[in-house]
This record gives C-alpha cells, sequence and structure tokens, in this order.
C-alpha cells in the first residue's frame, strides 16, 4: 500500500495565512466506493487562501464638518446663558426647601393686611358724616345754666366726633366762671357730652360796685346789685388775697350743709382767728385756725343739737376737745 505524499511546508506570506485555519484533508477525489487506492493527486486538496476583506474607505470629511464638529470659542452670551440657567436652578431648589417659610410669610402678611384694611375701614367712618355731633349735652350743672352752654356749643353740631376742636371747646366754657374743670366725651353715634364741675362760692365781697360771689380759690364768679340768699357776707381783712382768705375759705367748705345754710358772714383777720355769725340768731362761733376743720364742724354739729343756737350766744370750738358755751 503506498502512503501519502506530505503536504508542502507553509509559505509566510506576510501573516496573511498565519490566521487561517487549516484545511480539512479533502476525500480523496480517485478513491474507489469499493476501496479503491487513492492517487497522489487525490490526495492534495485545493488550498484557497483567505484574506480579509478590505475595508471600505471613509469618505473624506470636508472642512465645514470639521469646523462644526470642532469646539469654537466661548463666547460671553454663552457664559451668561449658563450663569442665567444655573441662577435659576439655584432659586428653584431655595423656593422647594423653603415653602413652609414662606406660607407662613403670606399668612402673617395677610393677617397684618386684614387689620390695617379694618383700622382703615374704621377710620374712614369715623371721619365721615356717619358720626357727626348732633347732641350737646351738659352734666354736672348746678348753679350753672346747662342750656345756655348747650347753646353757646352749637358750633361743634355736624363736626365728626374726632375731630371735635378741643380748643374751640374751651374758649367757649371759659367764658363761665363757675366752671371749674370740665371733661368732654364723645358718645358714637352722635353726641358730645360734656361733664363740668363746679366751682362751690364761699360768699360774697361787699362794694361800691355790688355784691362780687368769689370760690375759696379767689375766682370771681360773679357781680350783682345784691347778695344771693343763702350767701355769707366775707368780711377778710386783704380782701380775697392772704392767708386769711384761704383759712375762711377751707372752713366754709368743711361745714355741713344745715350750718352753712345758717351762716351769714364770715369774719377773720388773720389765719388763726376764723369766726362765723348765725344770722337766724346772731350767734357766733368762734372757730380759730382752719386746722381740724373737719373734726370741729362734726363736734359744733353736736353741740348745736344739744343746744340749739336760741339758747346759746357764742360757741367756741377753736380746741373740739373741749366746746365752750357762752
Amino acid at each position: 500500500m503506498r502512503r501519502p505524499t506530505p503536504l508542502p511546508p507553509p509559505v509566510d506570506d506576510g501573516g496573511a495565512r498565519r490566521d487561517r485555519p487549516e484545511a480539512s484533508p479533502a476525500p480523496e477525489s480517485g478513491a474507489v466506493e469499493g476501496g479503491g487506492t487513492p492517487t497522489e493527486e487525490s490526495v492534495l486538496a485545493t488550498v484557497i487562501p483567505l484574506e480579509a476583506a478590505p475595508s471600505s474607505p471613509s469618505p473624506p470629511t470636508s472642512s465645514e464638518d470639521a469646523r462644526a464638529q470642532a469646539p469654537g470659542p466661548v463666547r460671553v452670551r454663552d457664559v451668561w446663558r449658563a450663569a442665567r440657567a444655573r441662577r435659576k436652578a439655584l432659586r428653584a431648589e431655595v423656593r422647594r426647601f423653603t415653602v413652609r417659610q414662606r406660607r407662613r410669610r403670606a399668612v402673617w402678611l395677610g393677617a397684618c393686611g386684614a387689620v390695617l384694611l379694618l383700622g382703615l375701614a374704621t377710620l374712614g367712618v369715623a371721619y365721615s358724616p356717619l358720626f357727626a355731633v348732633e347732641q350737646v349735652r351738659v352734666i354736672g350743672a348746678e348753679q350753672l345754666d346747662a342750656t345756655r352752654v348747650e347753646a353757646a356749643l352749637g358750633d361743634q353740631i355736624g363736626t365728626p366726633l374726632p375731630l371735635v376742636d378741643a380748643d374751640a371747646v374751651h374758649e367757649v366754657l371759659a367764658e363761665f366762671p363757675l366752671i371749674e374743670t370740665y371733661a368732654i366725651e364723645a358718645r358714637p353715634p352722635h353726641e358730645l357730652v360734656v361733664r363740668v364741675v363746679e366751682r362751690t362760692p364761699i360768699g360774697v365781697f361787699e362794694s361800691s360796685s355790688g355784691f362780687t360771689l368769689v370760690d375759696a380759690a379767689g375766682v370771681v364768679l360773679s357781680t350783682t346789685a345784691e347778695a344771693g340768699p343763702g350767701t355769707p357776707i366775707l368780711r377778710i381783712d386783704g380782701g380775697a388775697q392772704g392767708d386769711a382768705f384761704d383759712a375762711a375759705g377751707r372752713v366754709v367748705r368743711s361745714l355741713p350743709q344745715g350750718i352753712a345754710a345758717q351762716v351769714t358772714e364770715v369774719e377773720a383777720s388773720t389765719a388763726d382767728d376764723v369766726t362765723l355769725v348765725l344770722g337766724a340768731t346772731d350767734t357766733r362761733v368762734v372757730w380759730g385756725s382752719a386746722e381740724d376743720s373737719g373734726l370741729k364742724a362734726v363736734v359744733l354739729e353736736a353741740a348745736m343739737t344739744a343746744r340749739p343756737p336760741a339758747d346759746v350766744r357764742v360757741y367756741d370750738v377753736s380746741s373740739p376737745s373741749s366746746v365752750v358755751f357762752s
């Protein structure tokens, strides 16, 4: 039996066939199916070189495409746009994390705005004719004619209550000497109330021009041709000035109403020798100084109850601990 001829050695073609897989032995073409002997030509198989397919060349790149793909110079506008986008992103983050604080602030601002609007509305209504003065009422007048005072304040009619001129009211009330103090009250919607405290007259000074009524401060209240009923005549050295007048005023103001109605004269040469005259019986009351006038008034009232003035010529209460009758 003949051996097959060995394959020729591989040819070095630059590595083209280095990676080529070895060809499988081809079947012997000269072999007979019945077991014939193959020839040398039938043993050698045809070798087909396997070369890599040439890659398609990339199309040439134009200069315009190269410039489009290459990064261009950074412009100011691009920087500005980038900074603006960054600021927007930061603001969005700040808004997202401060939503509760902004809601709380909105609630507070809404409440303050509502209070402010309510105040403005109230002021607008208060200063409107809806709250204008339609009536003036005087309270506390006894000796004073309240009707005259109300008529004198008639120029305030139609003025909104908050706009009532206090100076104008003072000028009007200053014309009434009997008013010692006063207070103005606005009673919505249309009433203006004037509360007055009258001066308390202590007596009259007799002069050539008539009888001048004064209070404990020496303020002249009125001058008439005749002394009014129940008003004592003041016979005080120095007139309405000095310590004697001050002491006499304090004594008269401390007297109970029942005793004050009987006093017809008040005499005083100094601050320590005030004397009262009870006109119905011409009984004199030695008062002394104005000290302890409240206690002296109580003692005198008890003494007059125990011994009526018709039976007594002098009551001496200058020392309230020991009353002297004569």
